[in-house]
C-alpha cells in the first residue's frame, strides 16, 4: 500500500486530497527511520500511513484530511508532541481523533502529562512490532466504533427531531382546530381572527419604535404575537352556546360564566404545553389567553392585575380586539368606521388600555384592518 510522506517544505500537499477514506494513521517523527519503522508496521496492518517530521508539518497535512489515528513523538524540534497535542485537542474538528504518543522514554510524568492533554496511550522505543501492532488495532477500532456510535445517534436526533416537529405540528392543529369552534360559540365573523392576528402585528411593530419599548419588543416578540393572538379566547370552548350567544342581556351568573374562559383558556393551553423550542409561543400563548380581560387600571379580571402588572402581549390584544369588534358588522349594527372607533375607545385609555398602545394605535390608524 502505498504512503503518504512529507518530508518537507517542497512537497505538494495536494497529494493529500487522494487519501483513502478509512485507516489513514498519521506518523510523526523528526527522525527518519523510526518514521519508516512505523510506516511498515502500519502497512502491514493494511493501513495507510502518513509521515510527517513534526508537528508543523503534521498541522499543514490536517487540514487537507483528517487521519482516523495519530501518533506522534514527544521530543521533536519546531513543535513537540505535546504541543502538538493540545492544539489538536483544542480544535472542534480534530480533537476525537485519538492520539498515541511516542518516545524514546518512559517517565511517568510524561505518560501522565500525555494522558492529562488528552492522548489515548504511550508506546516507548525500540518499538516491538506486536505491540505497536496490538495497541494501533484497538485505538482504530475504538476510533470506528465511537464515530459508528455518533453517526447512529445523529440518524436517531434526526430521526426523533422529525417526529417530535409531527407532534408539534398536531399539537398546533389542534389548538387553532379549537380556536375555530370557540370562535364559532362566540359568533366571531370570518375574517376576525384573521384581523386580530395581523393589526395585533402592526401594533407590536410600531411599538418596536416607542421610547417606553425599545429593547423590549424584538421581531421575535412581533412573529409570536401574530401567532399567538388567536389563541385568547380558546377558553369559550368550555363556555355553552347559549350564554355566548344569548340576545337579551346576560345575569351576573352567566357573565361570572363567561369571565371563567380567561382561566379555562389558560389551563388549555399549559396542558396541550409543546415542545422547547416551542416555549416562547405558549409561554404568550397563556398570558394573551389569561389576562385580555385585564384593565389597565385593575378592575378587570380575572386576577385585577393592573398597568404594566398585565403582560404586554395581552395588553396588546386587549386593545385590539376592542377595536376589531367596534369595526365589525353585528347583527344589531353596521361596524364603526376606524376614526369612530379610535374616538369611542378614547374614552377607555388610561382606563381599560394602556395609553402608550392607544397613541401608536392612532399614529397608525390607516394601517390597521
Amino acid at each position: 500500500m502505498e504512503d503518504i510522506i512529507v518530508n518537507g517544505a517542497d512537497n505538494n500537499p495536494a497529494e493529500n486530497t487522494s487519501i483513502p477514506n478509512v485507516g489513514r494513521v498519521l506518523i510523526i517523527d523528526d527522525v527518519e527511520v523510526n518514521r519508516f519503522v512505523l510506516r511498515n508496521i502500519i502497512a502491514d496492518m493494511g493501513y495507510q500511513p502518513i509521515l510527517a517530521e513534526n508537528g508543523v508539518q503534521a498541522l499543514k497535512i490536517l487540514q487537507r484530511t483528517l487521519p482516523n489515528l495519530i501518533m506522534t513523538d514527544v521530543s521533536m524540534p519546531e513543535m513537540d508532541g505535546f504541543e502538538f497535542a493540545g492544539i489538536i485537542k483544542s480544535d472542534v474538528n480534530t480533537r476525537d481523533i485519538p492520539i498515541i504518543f511516542i518516545s524514546a522514554f518512559d517517565e511517568v510524568d510524561d505518560i501522565i502529562k500525555g494522558f492529562e492533554i488528552g492522548g489515548e496511550d504511550y508506546i516507548t522505543k525500540p518499538f516491538i512490532p506486536e505491540v505497536v501492532k496490538a495497541r494501533v488495532g484497538v485505538q482504530l477500532k475504538f476510533h470506528e466504533t465511537r464515530k459508528s456510535l455518533q453517526e447512529t445517534n445523529t440518524r436517531l436526533q434526526l430521526s426523533l427531531g422529525n417526529q417530535l416537529k409531527q407532534i408539534e405540528s398536531e399539537k398546533k392543529t389542534i389548538l387553532y382546530a379549537l380556536v375555530n369552534l370557540a370562535r364559532n360559540n362566540s359568533l366571531y365573523e370570518d375574517k376576525y381572527i384573521d384581523r386580530l392576528q395581523y393589526n395585533c402585528k402592526m401594533v407590536a411593530q410600531a411599538l418596536q419604535i416607542a421610547e417606553s419599548y425599545v429593547g423590549i419588543i424584538d421581531d421575535t416578540f412581533v412573529e409570536t404575537i401574530e401567532m399567538a393572538a388567536p389563541l385568547c379566547d380558546i377558553g369559550n370552548v368550555a363556555i355553552a352556546k347559549e350564554i355566548l350567544q344569548k340576545p337579551e342581556p346576560i345575569s351576573d351568573g352567566e357573565r361570572r360564566v363567561i369571565e371563567t374562559h380567561t382561566t379555562i383558556g389558560a389551563k388549555i393551553l399549559t396542558d396541550i404545553a409543546l415542545s422547547q423550542d416551542y416555549n416562547d409561543f405558549v409561554r404568550m400563548a397563556v398570558d394573551i389567553a389569561h389576562y385580555h380581560h385585564e384593565n389597565w387600571d385593575g378592575t378587570g379580571y380575572p386576577d385585577k392585575k393592573m398597568g404594566d402588572q398585565i403582560p404586554l402581549s395581552a395588553q396588546i390584544v386587549a386593545f385590539v380586539s376592542m377595536y376589531c369588534a367596534l369595526t365589525a358588522d353585528r347583527a344589531y349594527r353596521v361596524s364603526y368606521t376606524r376614526e369612530e372607533a379610535l374616538d369611542m375607545l378614547k374614552a377607555e385609555c388610561g382606563v381599560k388600555f394602556n395609553p402608550v398602545i392607544f397613541d401608536i394605535c392612532c399614529k397608525i390608524y390607516r394601517q390597521l384592518h
